[in-house]
């Protein structure tokens, strides 16, 4: 679906609050129509509705009806539509061609009976098709309707709700934790792609393993002198036959399109736009809060994790002497990391800004977890029986996609060289699995393996983790700015060329800086504490989940950290409001500048907070529009320093300049 499309469409409904039920009504209508319910993309359109009646745009009560009406309506004509043509459906096209929609809703209407009316509304791959296996089985309309309308209902109700939720949230997330909820959203979005292909990958190839085992039995026939090679890993005698094929199909694609991906990269000389594009907006996301849980994801990539795993799986294939397997393991990871060195120094890609030496194409870490973790899942996937055996595929799908994506996040890499390493690391994971498939039909008892196996990467992890985090994010610390201006050119009119706010693209966030700051910030921080300010650290993971405890006072609770151009807030100073529920707030970063003599130079804003519940559970201080009172207490209890304040030009706002070195507050009487 294109975006475009959908943020029009979601425009036109926020525009036009009324007629917008007509819409609503017809992309629930659409969604239950036999057939076109396929292609409707209902659950991101209801999802940005829901959005829009959490912010205020379109009733919700309204917006409801709606949809449960449109719903209903579409299930009923789907019904009818079975009932007026019966069996005879199942000649008519698209069934004739595609028996597989009405067998499936079938099979669950059978099995289910009146109940399968309220299942299916939730399953999107059976919803357009049993209102019709109802009619065709001649299901008593009004004992269909009541089913079905209270399934619609409720079917709409949970559809809306999680945009509605989020609608109702978003002011009080977007003004203190909008990178880290779009950073930890964009992960789990990125897990959830890749577990969705993951799986849906492998059940085709299980549904199709036998048409394709055929194909290429045909295709060696064909081709007497070619089909040899290939014939000796398809016999259709040998049980290995339909996964060496499945194997063997995907080493073809994969190899295709990682050779498209290098071609182009060397053709362009270096990153594509889209590189540029993503690690940009990567960029944008950078949150202290974030920004460990990202660099501790990344290490798991590193030898002292991926290691250990792999020695405990060696020993123990050694021990229970399964030589093949063991040879295959030693394989994997010896002739995978010298491979990818290989690469790595023959393909001179230019590093991301932000990335130091040591970091190229492809990604070392993102490639051996491919290889270590695929070739894992080939080991002991066939020792799973039926459906069992994706899980290990999905795990090693999750893992190298968290460390891919974690890298990202930091910049240590161009996004084409986690795409090329994972692309790679899987090329080699198939050469090696076909290989150990065609040789290896003894099975073994896998079970105390994968234990040994995931249980010694998740006891690594959480050793190295948290040894190197720190370390890791000083090496991916945003780069010093390079403007300089002199001390007086600032005081006097360079000043107003720095920022007048935050450079957000939501204009919720866009908070006026209001303070600037010449010098160190250890005399300023003094004076705010003789005023009875105090300084708050950063607050971790720790102090956020206190958030949730409702026995520990507004005042106890942490402000959470905001960021300004991914750095973070270098001096974050509170202080008591005049209720209970408030408190003002400092908070100052590193300025994009600096002074000719070195004088470091700073930028702040005062605010003052509020505490509420956007989600009824979580306490979170929000910025709340004061007039100007926080912005006075700041400037009254730094009086002692030299200052000045002006309007901006840009922003027509106050802006107090301080000198924390030219004068020293004098300590009061």
């Amino acid at each position: 679906m294109n975006p475009a499309w959908l943020d029009s469409v979601t425009d036109w409904i926020g525009a036009h609050p009324t007629a917008a039920g007509a819409l609503i009504f017809l992309i629930a209508f659409c969604d239950a129509l036999v057939v076109v319910g396929i292609v409707v993309p209902a659950l991101p359109l209801l999802f940005a509705v829901g959005a829009l009646i959490g912010l205020g745009h379109v009733s919700g009560p309204y917006a409801l009806v709606c949809a449960a009406l449109g719903a209903f309506c579409g299930d009923a004509l789907s019904y009818w539509i079975g009932r007026r043509w019966g069996g005879q459906l199942r000649q008519r096209w698209p069934f004739a061609r595609y028996p597989q929609w009405l067998d499936r809703g079938e099979s669950l209407f059978r099995r289910h009976g009146l109940k399968s009316i309220a299942i299916a509304r939730f399953v999107g791959a059976v919803r357009p098709f049993v209102p019709a296996i109802a009619g065709m089985l001649v299901m008593p309309f009004r004992r269909y309707a009541l089913a079905s309308l209270v399934a619609c209902i409720a079917w709409a109700a949970l559809f809306l709700a999680p945009g509605w939720v989020l609608g109702r949230s978003y002011d009080a997330v977007a003004a203190v934790a909008d990178r880290l909820a779009l950073a930890l959203g964009a992960l789990a979005l990125a897990v959830a792609l890749v577990w969705a292909g993951v799986l849906y990958t492998w059940r085709w190839f299980a549904e199709h393993a036998d048409l394709l085992l055929a194909r290429m039995l045909r295709w060696t026939r064909a081709h007497p002198r070619l089909g040899r090679y290939a014939g000796a890993l398809i016999d259709p005698n040998r049980p290995e036959s339909a996964s060496l094929a499945m194997l063997a199909a995907s080493l073809l694609a994969i190899s295709w399109i990682w050779f498209t991906l290098v071609a182009m990269l060397l053709a362009s000389g270096g990153p594509l736009a889209l590189d540029h594009h993503l690690h940009d907006l990567m960029w944008t996301l950078r949150n202290p809060l974030a920004d460990r849980l990202m660099a501790g994801l990344a290490s798991l990539g590193d030898a002292q994790v991926l290691g250990p795993a792999a020695a405990v799986a060696l020993g123990y294939l050694l021990w229970r002497r399964r030589w093949m397997a063991a040879a295959h393991w030693l394989a994997a990871l010896v002739f995978g990391l010298v491979l990818t060195s290989l690469l790595e120094a023959a393909i001179d890609m230019p590093r991301p800004p932000t990335a130091p030496a040591g970091f190229g194409f492809p990604s070392v870490a993102v490639t051996m977890t491919t290889i270590i973790f695929g070739f894992f899942a080939v080991l002991i996937a066939r020792e799973l029986p039926g459906r069992k055996r994706v899980w290990p595929y999905l795990l090693a799908g999750v893992v190298t996609t968290v460390v891919g994506f974690a890298r990202l996040y930091l910049g240590a890499h161009w996004p084409s060289d986690l795409v090329g390493g994972t692309l790679f690391g899987l090329a080699w994971v198939l050469v090696l699995g076909i290989a150990y498939r065609s040789h290896v039909a003894r099975s073994f008892w896998m079970r105390p393996l994968a234990i040994l196996f995931y249980a010694s990467f998740v006891i690594a992890g959480l050793w190295h983790a948290p040894r190197v985090a720190d370390d890791l994010l000083a090496r991916f610390a945003a780069a010093p700015p390079t403007r300089v201006m002199a001390q007086d050119e600032w005081w006097g009119d360079g000043w107003a060329s720095l920022p007048a706010q935050r450079n957000e693209d939501d204009e919720r966030l866009r908070w006026p800086l209001d303070v600037q700051v010449a010098g160190p910030l250890a005399p300023l921080q003094a004076a705010l504490e003789r005023d009875g300010w105090h300084v708050q650290p950063q607050a971790d993971w720790v102090a956020t989940l206190a958030l949730l405890d409702d026995d520990l006072p507004p005042q106890q609770q942490a402000v959470l950290p905001a960021t300004l151009d991914a750095h973070a807030e270098a001096l974050l100073m509170l202080r008591a409001g005049g209720r209970p529920d408030e408190r003002l707030a400092l908070r100052i970063w590193p300025a994009p500048a600096v002074l000719d003599d070195g004088t470091p130079l700073w930028l702040g804003t005062a605010q003052t907070l509020q505490a509420g519940k956007p989600f009824g559970a979580a306490l979170l201080w929000r910025p709340v529009a004061d007039g100007g009172a926080a912005h006075a207490a700041v400037r009254g209890a730094i009086a002692g320093f030299e200052q000045v304040e002006a309007p901006h030009p840009d922003s027509t706002m106050p802006v107090l300049r301080v000198r924390t070195q030219a004068q020293a507050p004098s300590p009061p009487d």
